[in-house]
């Protein structure tokens, strides 16, 4: 069982920044990657960015040269370093962790959410 709790949202001007936190906690082992999602009210949920367990990372067009996922193994903790930050980027936050099995089984499991408002 794997546990995530996502922490950090809160108001913030536009031009500021903040930083998420995701803790995982539980059975940690044979995660290959964290990643973060968005979702504003009415608008689907989108990628925003994830980092494998080698350290590479991929971004949304959208944050590029903006925000920064990085990781610290061992605190179990991926952070989301969110600077810049535009009206749009307003959403839910969400961690999601993912495994794999020896056998090819995938399992992804998802935190709880928490809020970015950015006011203009």
């Amino acid at each position: 069982q794997v546990q995530v709790v996502e922490s950090g949202g809160g108001l913030v001007q536009a031009g500021g920044s903040l930083r998420l936190s995701c803790a995982v906690s539980g059975s940690t082992s044979n995660i290959n990657g964290i990643g973060w999602y968005r979702q504003a009210p009415g608008k689907q949920r989108e990628f925003v960015a994830s980092i494998s367990s080698g350290g590479v990372t991929n971004y949304t067009n959208s944050v590029k040269g903006r925000f920064t996922i990085s990781r610290d193994n061992a605190q179990n903790t991926v952070y989301l370093q969110m600077n810049s930050l535009k009206p749009e980027d307003a959403a839910v936050y969400n961690c999601k962790v993912n495994k794999w099995s020896v056998s090819g089984m995938s399992y992804a499991y998802w935190g709880q959410g928490t809020q970015v408002t950015v006011s203009s």
